[in-house]
């Protein structure tokens, strides 16, 4: 899972627009949103330089943009030189009561929580897994009681925003766990939530995805319909990010799944047809119903879906797997496959954000 966008919680919720909280705010967030990181290297470095982050908020928040930037490029080294700048998170340099003068009646950490995740992922990205994995772990403490406070004191918007960053963040540690084929303990993660009540159908899906790869098919098939039963009956608890039309299109894919798993890709592609109707930026169901078509030996049409999504919606579908797919498969069907997937070589260098990973294409 990819890091999530930086802005912090502002000092107050009385400002007009981003530039208001901090010093051209709403620029670093274009950039970003563009995949632009080297331009956010070069604007918070003539901030910096030109001295022109006046509140200890803009220095945070500019560290903030410039830690996953260069952490986007894969410059972990940098990146985590960077965040050792900082003393201690906890320090009371990083709290607004220490500047009552700048922040009336204000009080708590204005340290971005993007900071603490990125503090959290970066020494898996060097190599040092364990010390990652503890990270991560005292971050998912430190939400959980971040919940606790923010429910004692009847703080409902305050609870949805730690809930969702608490499933943000659950679902990294899965994801890593999972990357070490740690099973039971990612089984263990997500019951522990849903024991708790915790009706995220993201995290129901994953729970099916994982039984799916330990073999209990029938396990799988009980939580796919579970998240169905969720939608039929309107529970999203509106800690995760799913508008209805996604939602419906996870109930789709989760049965694509089902249907893929006993190799009958014809319902499979029918699922996904569906999804990709009702929102054609579907990446996650374009990608599957080409490889569908792909075990179906119909490597023309294949090709086609994934070529005309690069087309139609290229920052959202150029991303390295459906890339290496389609290389896999000009590599199947063409002799010449060497001179195609050069020219989609050039054509990505002149589209593709800073930190699209160019050694997909196998050039």
């Amino acid at each position: 899972m990819d890091e999530p966008s930086p802005p912090a919680d502002p000092p107050t919720n009385q400002f007009g627009s981003l530039n208001d909280v901090a010093h051209e705010l709403a620029s670093l967030e274009d950039l970003a949103s563009r995949g632009s990181w080297r331009s956010i290297l070069d604007k918070v470095s003539r901030a910096r330089s030109l001295n022109l982050l006046s509140n200890p908020h803009d220095h945070l928040i500019y560290l903030t943009y410039n830690v996953l930037a260069l952490s986007k490029l894969r410059r972990f080294a940098d990146a985590s030189t960077d965040l050792d700048t900082l003393d201690d998170f906890n320090s009371h340099y990083y709290k607004y009561e220490t500047y009552p003068q700048l922040y009336p009646n204000r009080s708590g950490s204005m340290l971005p929580f993007s900071l603490r995740f990125i503090h959290a992922q970066l020494p898996i990205k060097l190599g040092n897994r364990q010390e990652g994995l503890d990270r991560f772990y005292r971050l998912l403490n430190f939400i959980r009681q971040k919940i606790k406070e923010k429910e004692s004191n009847n703080l409902h918007d305050s609870v949805k925003i730690w809930k969702r960053r608490e499933n943000f963040v659950l679902n990294c540690l899965i994801g890593h766990h999972l990357g070490d084929k740690e099973f039971i303990l990612c089984i263990d993660l997500i019951k522990d939530m849903i024991n708790r009540d915790y009706l995220d159908p993201l995290l129901v899906s994953k729970l099916g995805y994982i039984q799916m790869q330990i073999g209990d098919i029938e396990g799988a098939k009980g939580s796919f319909n579970h998240v169905e039963t969720m939608l039929n009956e309107g529970k999203n608890d509106g800690y995760s990010f799913l508008s209805e039309v996604q939602f419906r299109n996870l109930v789709n894919r989760n049965k694509a799944l089902v249907y893929v798993v006993g190799k009958d890709y014809v319902s499979a592609v029918r699922e996904y047809e569906e999804c990709i109707e009702r929102d054609h930026t579907d990446v996650v169901a374009i990608n599957n119903k080409a490889l569908c078509l792909m075990y179906l030996r119909d490597l023309s049409d294949s090709i086609k879906v994934l070529e005309n999504a690069l087309e139609r919606v290229p920052t959202r579908a150029l991303n390295e797997t459906l890339v290496v797919n389609l290389c896999s498969m000009y590599e199947l069907a063409y002799v010449n496959h060497s001179e195609i997937k050069r020219t989609l070589n050039n054509w990505i260098v002149h589209v593709a954000p800073d930190d699209f990973d160019a050694s997909c294409i196998r050039v």
